[in-house]
Order: structure tokens, then C-alpha cells, then sequence
């Protein structure tokens, strides 16, 4: 893996990821920009879903897309009343999701006492190790 890229964790719902995954774009910490201008194109980014819906709706505790950050600033989208940060990204097509539990005892991420604390920052950063890890896993050892 190139050592000048970095790789990201991003905490977000399965039904907010599959938005993104539609329209191409990262939203992280409920819009906020701060996470967005941290990453450089060419950074990896994988998304763990904790829930189905924000706060709500069944457990989903796995990765459930990966993707590489495009070229571009962040911007801000207009949706009336919520105006989220957004970045472009370019999805990796047809992975799996990935339970957390598979990779667990293989994972940096998740090798510290209490390690689930860290998630609630909404943006992570990965070892270049994990990404490849938590990647492989989902496209099933394709690079």
C-alpha cells in the first residue's frame, strides 16, 4: 500500500451508506465538514454500519462499503433545512458486507480494551493494514 495514503473508518447507518453509495458522495458525523477535510484524494475509506437506520432500526454491526476519496473539495449540499458537507468518492462495486465479528481478532482497530469508544468519533482513522484486512474480506481477497 502507498505511504502517503491514509485510511478512514467512517461510523454511518446501512440505509445512509447505500444513499451514498447512490449518489457517489461521503457524508460523515451528520454533515459535518471537519471529517471531510481530513481525507485526500487517493485515501481509502470504509464505512461500518452499526444499525440499520440513524439511532435506530435493527443491528447491523458490519463494514458495508468501501471506497477510494476522489478528486475535490468538500462541498456543501442544499436539502432545505439540512445543509450536510459532502465529498466525492468512487465506490468499490460489488463487495459484501462484512460482519465486525469476523475480523475482530485480526484488526488493530479492535484490539485495545473498550475499543467500541473510538467509533462514537464518527471518523477513525485505519491502520493501512486493517484497510487491506477489512477490504479483502469484502471483495473476497480481489484487489
Amino acid at each position: 500500500m502507498e505511504t502517503d495514503r491514509r485510511y478512514w473508518l467512517g461510523v454511518v447507518s446501512r440505509d445512509h451508506v447505500r444513499r451514498g453509495v447512490m449518489l457517489g458522495i461521503a457524508q460523515i458525523g451528520h454533515g459535518k465538514k471537519a471529517g471531510l477535510v481530513r481525507m485526500r484524494p487517493g485515501d481509502g475509506l470504509v464505512y461500518y454500519s452499526p444499525r440499520e437506520g440513524m439511532g435506530a432500526g435493527a443491528p447491523v454491526r458490519a463494514f458495508t462499503a468501501v471506497a477510494t476519496v476522489a478528486d475535490g473539495p468538500p462541498w456543501q449540499a442544499d436539502e432545505g433545512e439540512f445543509k450536510p458537507w459532502r465529498r466525492a468518492v468512487e465506490y468499490r462495486p460489488g463487495v459484501r458486507e462484512i460482519p465486525i465479528d469476523e475480523l475482530r481478532a485480526t484488526l488493530d482497530l479492535t484490539s485495545a480494551p473498550n475499543w467500541g469508544f473510538q467509533l462514537r468519533r464518527g471518523l477513525v482513522e485505519l491502520t493501512p493494514a486493517d484497510f487491506e484486512r477489512i477490504r479483502d474480506a469484502m471483495v473476497g481477497g480481489a484487489q
